[in-house]
């Protein structure tokens, strides 16, 4: 989630519909100037009794980020408080209950993305292992009850917290036991965007298939591979789900800006604290009607803050963001963005991949975005076969697509190794959290402790 600083004094107010959409069309690139940016979770424990680590322990959340300054990154505040720190490689920042993120940087290739995941992962590393303390890939805490988790001091989770029971029963545990990793396109016009869009929301639950690593609650397997999945279709309706609108005849960048406006904010940023509006509408806010700041009308700060308050399957910022993933290991943080960018960032491969899924209906994509969190692969797939079916083709797209972009390493080797263990996952039928079952059935006797030897 965002991490907001101070606004600056030259923060205009919103007095007229095109500045309501001037985020989505000055995102627009021309090829040559596409990036890709890669952010991934992780859950982050004592190494002695696997708690989950509090902010202010000693070794704790706080000292962890602050020993990163040994690596050039900055401290970022809030409230007097080290929330974040912002560095050449993005931005590391703190979930609800302490999972750490890595931001990245918009890079111009996959073998830049994986290189700095690799030093991420160092870095973190080396500062943690004077402290005891470990990282796990996984998209869901396997053994804790939300009570066992601690709740970081940032003021858009107080507001959050607050408000999540009133609109779901899952709302706590998407922001308390989750961690996912996301990959952030770039588009060249708003036609370029609404293919890219519909193409990544239809396939979105392929990629929660392959990356479904979320087996287990409490200790015990929970009936779901993705159960991270599963958590957000009882979050919070209003911003969360497959979005029917995208694929009606003329959605663009003003139909976007509508849906936005009908999203109930969470708060309002002024002079360094989160004010709570939870519930309220952005629309009485550009009135002047808001009842958490009467008479004030929003900035576009206050826009850009909002729209990073929706949470679909697919966002659009100033960016596009593709959402469905559980969070993992090292090489599958790689992975999602080389199967995202081989399907995006060729137009062949882009038109290949949208003809696969265009004709479904919405019922069937949604039916098959219910039947993912539990089934991954197995799930059944429009005009017959199942998602491991369609994930063959999509695979062979995404290969030609980065074949194509020819992007090469110093070893001469283009993207397209990226894919391996994805291609290993289709060819078996057998997703992370299959294989972590097995494991829990077999070898580690039904005791989910052992999941903490598998950490990064």
């Amino acid at each position: 989630m965002s991490t907001r600083k101070i606004s600056t004094e030259a923060d205009p107010v919103i007095e007229s519909r095109a500045q309501l959409v001037a985020p989505f069309v000055g995102g627009e690139k021309p090829k040559a100037d596409w990036r890709i940016g890669t952010e991934h979770e992780k859950l982050v424990f004592c190494l002695n009794d696997k708690h989950a680590l509090s902010y202010d322990e000693p070794g704790g959340i706080r000292d962890i980020l602050l020993g990163l300054r040994e690596f050039g990154w900055e401290p970022v505040e809030e409230g007097g408080k080290v929330i974040a720190m912002a560095g050449e490689d993005g931005t590391v920042s703190l979930e609800p209950a302490g999972q750490l993120e890595l931001s990245g940087a918009p890079l111009e290739n996959l073998h830049d993305t994986c290189a700095e995941t690799g030093r991420h992962l160092q870095q973190v590393k080396s500062v943690a292992e004077d402290m005891g303390v470990g990282f796990l890939g996984l998209g869901m805490w396997p053994d804790k009850a939300r009570g066992d988790l601690p709740v970081m001091p940032k003021g858009r989770y107080e507001i959050m917290m607050r408000h999540m029971p009133r609109v779901g029963s899952l709302g706590l545990d998407m922001m308390l036991r989750t961690c996912t990793i996301q990959v952030n396109l770039d588009y060249s016009s708003e036609a370029d965007m609404v293919q890219k869009f519909r193409t990544g929301l239809a396939l979105q639950p392929l990629a929660t298939a392959l990356f479904a690593n979320s087996p287990f609650t409490e200790g015990k397997p929970n009936g779901y591979l993705s159960y991270r999945s599963h958590i957000w279709s009882d979050t919070d309706p209003h911003r969360t789900g497959m979005l029917p609108f995208v694929f009606e005849d003329g959605f663009g960048y003003e139909r976007w800006a509508d849906y936005m406006l009908d999203v109930p904010m969470y708060f309002v940023f002024r002079d360094g604290k989160y004010i709570d509006a939870a519930g309220l509408s952005f629309r009485d806010f550009l009135d002047g009607n808001l009842s958490a700041l009467p008479g004030e009308k929003p900035t576009e700060s206050d826009w850009w803050d909002h729209l990073s308050t929706a949470f679909p399957e697919v966002r659009l910022k100033s960016f596009l963001e593709m959402r469905g993933a559980d969070g993992g290991p090292w090489s599958r943080i790689c992975a999602l963005p080389a199967f995202w960018v081989g399907l995006m960032y060729e137009q062949d491969a882009l038109d290949a991949a949208w003809d696969l899924v265009k004709h479904w209906t919405v019922e069937q994509r949604e039916d098959l975005r219910n039947a993912v969190p539990r089934q991954a692969l197995d799930a059944p797939i429009p005009g017959g076969g199942t998602l491991q079916d369609l994930g063959k083709e999509v695979l062979a797209i995404c290969r030609k697509g980065l074949n194509t972009r020819a992007r090469l390493n110093s070893s001469g080797d283009n993207e397209a190794g990226f894919l391996e263990t994805l291609d290993e996952i289709v060819a078996s039928g057998k997703v992370p959290a299959q294989r972590l079952l097995d494991k829990y059935h077999g070898e580690w006797n039904e005791d989910v402790s052992r999941v903490y030897r598998y950490s990064f």
